[in-house]
Order: C-alpha cells, then structure tokens, then sequence
C-alpha cells in the first residue's frame, strides 16, 4: 500500500488488514515508511516491512518487491491503489489490484483481477476495457470502534449545544467550505472538524468570514474516530466527489444521524430520509435545513439512526466483506492452478 500517512482508504487498508489477521490468514504487509501504520499493523502479529513507493524513477521498490515476493511466496498480492499496483512483482501467485476511485487502468495492467468498492467504480472499468468477469464489486466496511464518547464540553464546546462532525482531509473535493456556510443557518450548532490539510488557513479566513469562527473547531487528525462519532448529534459529509465515502458507514455503525451531499459514494449508499437525509452538492442553505430537520426532529433521527444501523449490519460486516474478498483470491488462485 503506498497511500499517505492519514487518510479514509489508508484507515480502510488497516481495518482490512486487521480483519484479515483475524480470520487467521497469514500476511505481510508492504507500505510507506509511516511509523504509526507500522506499530499498529505489529500490534496485529502481522509481518509489516516498509518501501518508499517512489515515481517512475524509483526502480528500488519494485525489484525489491519481488525479492520479498520470491522469499515469501504468496498465494496473492493484494495492490492498494495506483502506485501499488503500478510496482507489483510477477510471480507465481494470484495478483488483485483494489480500487477505491475512477484511475487509469494503466496502473493495473499487472493485475489479473480488479476489487473495486463500489459498483459504478466496477461498471467504469468494464467500461474501459477491463473484462468483465474478472472485475468484482466488494465495499467496504467499519468495525464497531471500543473508545468511549467524549465529554460534550471538549474542544471548548458548550454542554448543551448540537455537535455537527466532519471526519475528512481539508481538501477542495470534501466540501468543507460547503459546510461551514451551512453553519450559518444552523443556530448555536457547533462544528467539529477532524482532519488536516492544505486548506485549512483558507477554510478558517472562510468561518471568520462567514461569521461562525466562534463555532467551528479545528481538531486536527484523530485516531479516535469512534469517540468522536459516539460524541457528535449529527455527521455531515458535504464532499463534492466522494466513490465511496467511508464515513457513511462509520456512521451506520457509531449510530450518529448522517446528512450528505448527493456525491457518487454517499449517493449510491445512502436512501433519503431512511438511513440518512441527502442534499445537493454545494448547496449551503439546503445542508443547513437538512441538519435544523434532524436537531429539531427526535423521531426522524431515531429513524434514521436504526435504519444506518440495519443497513450496516446487513450489506457492509465485516463478516461479507471479508468473505467477498476471499472470494476473489480463491478464484483468482484456483485460474492459476
């Protein structure tokens, strides 16, 4: 995996790996050099080496690769992403490529099989070429997280006010912008945001702008993402793009009530006024009303929690997940028997 340090398809590589570990498989794990991922993956009795995963230039990574591949022998490498796949080793063994957003397939003509996350991610690259058969739709999912809620007062926050929560890098695609000027017609609300990126002087020139820099926290990156959503009343995932949205199922699981942009992933997941309230991308004034519903509503997001809930447990466990990747790794070994 040649993700970066923090990010939702890096947790998700964690999640994934620690899942696997617990259903007995014996793994390696190659990635970046970030030493938080490192001693967690440990932690998990999993053999954990690191490479830089450099450009096109770096011709380290892939020959060593293969040298830990030779050694190791695997019956799959799993690639995480573009990067990653662009470097796998041949072999021997089943090579699956995971893909979490609409990449070139250029990345992936090392693969002999495609996981995408969600079904329009595996219509598109049916779409561009790859074949059908050997293209598999599997989503992702979020483990019930132990930690504990937080004391409503943290972060500076009065005790008896509505907690909103964003989990997301600060970057343009996430909308954060969006929200912050819904924050303007959510009275007394305060805004937790979680997460860390080039944007965030701009994005707090815009809350000063706006009006609502007394209301808005900046926290940072977390690595209690479950104490958070255990703590908020609302999550809200203003993203303009977003293929999946790992967030709407940390939600489901954390049974916080979600309000969303209408983005690919949050889309194609969530069902209007059932599991989640869903506005349109970009729209300030109509993300603020969908959060004023929900504060204001007991019954409807009681509702909307219990059918997160349901959903989460039923189309996105651990449990499917896990066995819809094992599916494919035992196709792909038994092609190459």
């Amino acid at each position: 995996m040649a993700g970066a340090v923090h990010g939702g398809a890096e947790t998700f590589f964690e999640d994934l790996t620690a899942a696997f570990a617990r259903r007995g498989l014996a793994q390696l794990a190659v990635t970046r050099p970030a030493p938080a991922r490192l001693s967690y993956l440990r932690g998990l009795g999993v053999e954990v080496q690191s490479l830089p995963f450099g450009g096109v230039f770096d011709l380290y990574t892939p020959l060593r690769l293969g040298s830990i591949a030779r050694t190791w022998k695997p019956d799959v490498i799993l690639g995480w992403m573009n990067r990653a796949c662009r470097a796998m080793p041949g072999g021997e063994f089943a090579r699956i490529g995971r893909l979490g957003g609409y990449y070139s397939l250029k990345y992936y003509r090392r693969c002999d099989d495609l996981i995408c996350n969600t079904r329009d991610i595996r219509d598109y690259v049916v779409r561009e070429g790859w074949p059908s058969a050997r293209a598999h739709y599997v989503p992702n999912f979020c483990p019930l997280l132990p930690d504990a809620p937080l004391a409503r007062t943290s972060f500076d926050t009065p005790p008896d006010v509505p907690i909103l929560l964003i989990l997301a890098r600060l970057e343009e695609v996430k909308g954060i912008d969006t929200a912050i000027r819904a924050l303007a017609h959510i009275p007394d609300a305060v805004l937790w945001i979680a997460g860390e990126g080039r944007l965030l002087p701009g994005l707090q020139k815009l809350a000063a702008d706006v009006g609502v820099a007394q209301r808005v926290r900046f926290l940072g990156w977390r690595t209690d993402r479950g104490a958070l959503l255990k703590t908020a009343d609302v999550c809200l995932i203003p993203s303009r793009h977003e293929p999946f949205g790992n967030v709407v199922v940390n939600a489901w699981v954390h049974g916080i009530a979600l309000v969303a942009a209408r983005s690919e992933g949050p889309s194609a997941l969530i069902a209007h006024g059932e599991d989640g309230l869903l506005t349109p991308v970009d729209d300030a004034a109509a993300l603020g009303d969908a959060v004023k519903q929900v504060i204001a509503d007991r019954n409807l997001r009681a509702r909307l929690i219990a059918g997160g809930c349901a959903k989460a447990a039923h189309d996105y466990s651990e449990s499917a997940v896990v066995g819809g990747y094992l599916e494919v790794f035992t196709a792909a070994v038994e092609r190459r028997m």
